[in-house]
């Protein structure tokens, strides 16, 4: 972990689609480097395929522009240019809100015609200073703010505000209403995820299971920087040996060690006894888990470092899957392997590549030193694309 890492972003997103539309004309895109996070959440004009495609267009280039380092204005001209007004009504083909937070805890929110984000710390509603900037004649809000572990920002479409209207609310929900909601039924250990599902499951309860209009919630939590740290295989020298060792247990997140040969060596060096759990039930195709008094997961190599891919793959591409991995029970390696994972912001891994005479032997051997990095890169690139920080350390 870089050391001018002070926090880690938690975010999560869920969106109502319009009754009888297919599609969501809201959109949310998720962008995370090594440097900083950001999120854009844009409305497209009315709703169905038109919005959608619109809400796409927004979101995509203004995440794609702010993520390599461009301007706010540069961004908001590009999206100004591309997308005009509507002429018959008047009002922008899409709204946006951006969310931009470094890993220092300096953040920024820029607003064009969203309803504006709630920011909360410990229970309270912040109301910092907001400028209002005019960019190709557009008027965008935009607040600056250092952010702390425990602060959440909780953005929403106009579907939110709009619940009820003509149902259960004559005027709809309103921004005051939702402030006093998020403030009343958010608790301090809620996660991202958790905020996102109980302010929907409101909107969708205000809209009777009817919603009148796409209605999206995206939130930020800000947690502690912490860095779950993988080794996996023995380092090339063995006079390497303490020193990556030491890097693992100056883990500040979980302390995970991957493959037999690789347990020896931590358990050694570490001066404590490697165990195996006989008792485990486990699955068919993945070896028990091991125990090593002050690592957080021991696990077998690479057959649970392949099924652990498995699962990652799926997660990447539906992200509704992390959550059900998380919710699912069992307790072989691949699985307590993904869980972690899963639930850490940043993860290292610490790959050895020392090749393992065993496998030399065996012509074209899916457990290679080469197959063991690609599968290594190939759960990296799935961790990130579920919103996970990852770096890869060859020893």
């Amino acid at each position: 972990m870089k050391t001018n890492e002070k926090i880690h972003i938690d975010a999560y997103w869920r969106s109502l689609n319009k009754e009888n539309e297919e599609l969501c004309g809201d959109r949310v895109i998720i962008r995370r480097s090594e440097n900083c996070f950001v999120m854009v959440l844009a409305d497209g004009l009315g709703s169905g395929v038109k919005a959608n495609i619109l809400s796409t267009l927004t979101s995509t280039i203004i995440s794609e522009m702010i993520f390599e380092g461009g301007s706010l204005k540069d961004a908001v001209e590009t999206i100004a240019a591309t997308l005009p007004e509507c002429q018959d009504r008047g009002i922008a083909y899409s709204t946006f809100t951006i969310i931009q937070i470094f890993y220092s805890g300096k953040a920024s929110i820029a607003e064009f015609d969203n309803p504006g984000a709630v920011v909360m710390r410990a229970g309270e509603v912040l109301r910092p200073v907001q400028d209002v900037l005019e960019y190709s004649g557009r008027r965008v809000t935009v607040t600056h703010l250092d952010m702390h572990p425990g602060d959440c920002i909780v953005a929403f479409s106009d579907g939110c505000l709009h619940a009820g209207v003509g149902m259960t609310l004559n005027f709809g929900w309103g921004h005051a209403e939702i402030t006093r909601f998020l403030q009343e039924k958010i608790e301090p250990q809620d996660d991202a995820r958790e905020i996102s599902r109980i302010l929907l499951s409101n909107v969708n309860y205000l809209y009777q299971g009817k919603p009148g209009d796409d209605s999206t919630v995206a939130c930020v939590k800000i947690i502690e920087a912490k860095e779950t740290v993988v080794m996996v295989g023995p380092p090339s020298r063995q006079g390497e040996d303490v020193r990556v060792v030491q890097e693992l247990l100056s883990a500040s997140g979980a302390k995970i060690c991957c493959g037999g040969t690789t347990s020896e060596i931590v358990a050694r060096i570490m001066n404590r006894q490697v165990s195996v759990d006989l008792s485990q039930a486990g699955a068919a195709d993945v070896p028990p888990i091991g125990h090593i008094e002050g690592i957080d997961l021991v696990t077998e190599g690479v057959l649970t470092l392949q099924k652990t891919s498995r699962y990652l793959q799926k997660c990447a591409a539906d992200l509704s899957q992390v959550e059900t991995t998380l919710l699912s029970k069992g307790d072989d390696g691949a699985l307590l392997l993904t869980k972690a994972l899963l639930r850490s912001s940043a993860i290292k891994f610490l790959v050895g590549l020392s090749d393992n005479p065993a496998h030399d032997a065996i012509a074209y051997s899916p457990i290679s030193l080469n197959a063991k990095i690609a599968l290594i890169k190939e759960m990296a690139e799935n961790l990130k694309t579920i919103g996970k920080i990852v770096r890869i350390e060859m020893h």
